[in-house]
């Protein structure tokens, strides 16, 4: 099938090392001059896909994560987190996964949420008494909750490209990220039930010790609800939400923590100004190669290959799911958004298949391809924390690997999981 050798062809470029937006223009450049004979239109093309009024949402949701870090606002989520859960069997574990969740609803990168919780959580639980192993599974997986609660911004890109409510995108990722961070903290807590006598029991935090973890971590708290909040009940659009985060951001962390100074603000803008860029050009590479696919008629092609075989929505998801799940192998989740989407929407379309739980499915998976040797992203930023082996690192998030299979099964099987919040929305 010839989606299949160019697929395998992309993937062999992108594996040379070449930078993701480079592999992509140059490989989509050469199918059109091959199939055309010229590359008239591409600059256009370039154009139109990167002016759109949504893409303002990246850099000011990168502009509010860089704000709450730089400032150190986010630094008592931890200690909160701990203070509360800490008397729970596997209490730092549970702690671990909480502050994850929180500091994803700020941060909408799991490789942040990784270093972030992670310099933080994995010195204290091996102190503790918890296997290494134990403590880098835990930031591991909990990291992954990065890019599924919201802001998330390969759901932005999603919607951008699939032309999908990124509201809508937020809010269904909201109940399914809870429920796999719920699945994380009964694993801690059996596992740490099953090895009592290794790990410490703390004590129940006093009042006057949650009263002060609360009043300490108030204001990482309230920035997720201004922003979910804000969306679900219609008050901003996603690009209006990301803007009002990122003033919230600056506001509290200059005027109440008193943490973050002009240079700082000046070097937040600049890494969020990098890593925008970065994105745009996968971005706009990736147009050029959905462009290609199409003057191929691969879509169509893809179509007619459901249709003739009769798949069901399950069967052809669950074919998606695993081609998603052995790319998440070798690439980064961006490049997976961009490469699979255009080929696979006019399916969804024909087998009525509705994009926005799709388009959670396939954060889901790419969450998998965050903790999947040998390119797991979250991988490299625990061993970047912790200097201790791929081996070891590997072993203690291979549960978290079949614990994200178990949330995937059950958004598959189970759509009102992702699609009923966003059905509650004020707006559609």
């Amino acid at each position: 099938m010839l989606f299949a050798l160019i697929l395998a062809g992309l993937v062999l470029v992108l594996l040379t090392g070449v930078p993701v937006f480079a592999g992509l223009a140059l490989f989509a450049t050469a199918i059109v001059y091959v199939a055309e004979g010229n590359l008239g239109g591409m600059g256009d093309l370039v154009f139109g896909k990167l002016d759109t009024y949504l893409l303002v949402a990246i850099p000011l949701f990168t502009l509010m994560a860089h704000f709450m870090i730089r400032g150190k606002v986010v630094d008592d989520l931890f200690g909160a987190a701990h203070t509360l859960l800490r008397h729970l069997p596997g209490g730092m574990g549970v702690a671990t996964v909480a502050a994850c969740t929180v500091f994803a609803a700020i941060s909408g990168s799991s490789v942040a949420t990784a270093l972030t919780i992670g310099s933080a959580a994995i010195p204290l639980m091996i102190r503790y008494g918890y296997s290494p192993r134990f403590a880098y599974g835990v930031v591991g997986g909990g990291g992954t909750l990065g890019i599924l609660i919201p802001p998330s911004g390969p759901m932005v890109l999603f919607g951008v490209v699939s032309d999908t409510s990124i509201g809508a995108l937020f809010m269904a990722g909201v109940v399914p990220g809870l429920l796999l961070a719920a699945i994380f903290a009964v694993y801690c807590m059996t596992s740490a039930r099953l090895n009592r006598g290794t790990v410490k029991q703390e004590p129940r935090a006093t009042a006057g010790e949650i009263l002060g973890a609360l009043r300490r971590s108030f204001w990482s708290l309230m920035l997720p609800v201004l922003v979910l909040g804000g969306m679900y009940f219609g008050v901003f659009t996603a690009t209006e939400a990301a803007a009002a985060g990122a003033l919230a951001a600056l506001a509290i962390a200059a005027f109440v923590y008193r943490t973050l100074s002009l240079r700082d603000v000046w070097k937040a803008a600049i890494d969020a100004a990098r890593n925008t860029a970065m994105l745009f050009l996968i971005l706009a590479a990736a147009a050029m190669l959905g462009n290609a696919l199409t003057k191929l008629r691969i879509p169509n092609q893809m179509v007619d290959l459901v249709t003739q075989h009769g798949l069901s929505q399950t069967a052809f998801l669950l074919a998606v799911m695993a081609l998603v799940f052995v790319l998440g192998m070798f690439l980064e989740t961006i490049s997976i958004i961009l490469i699979t989407t255009p080929v696979v929407l006019p399916v969804l379309a024909a087998l009525h298949i509705n994009p926005v739980w799709y388009g959670i499915l396939l954060t889901i998976n790419l969450e998998l391809a965050l903790i999947t040797p040998p390119v797991g992203m979250n991988l490299f930023a625990i061993k970047a924390i912790t200097r201790a082996s791929m081996g070891d690192i590997i072993a203690g998030v291979l549960p978290y690997v079949a614990l994200l299979i178990l949330g995937l099964a059950l958004v598959l099987a189970f759509p009102s999981i992702a699609l009923w919040l966003p059905g509650t929305m004020r707006f559609q």
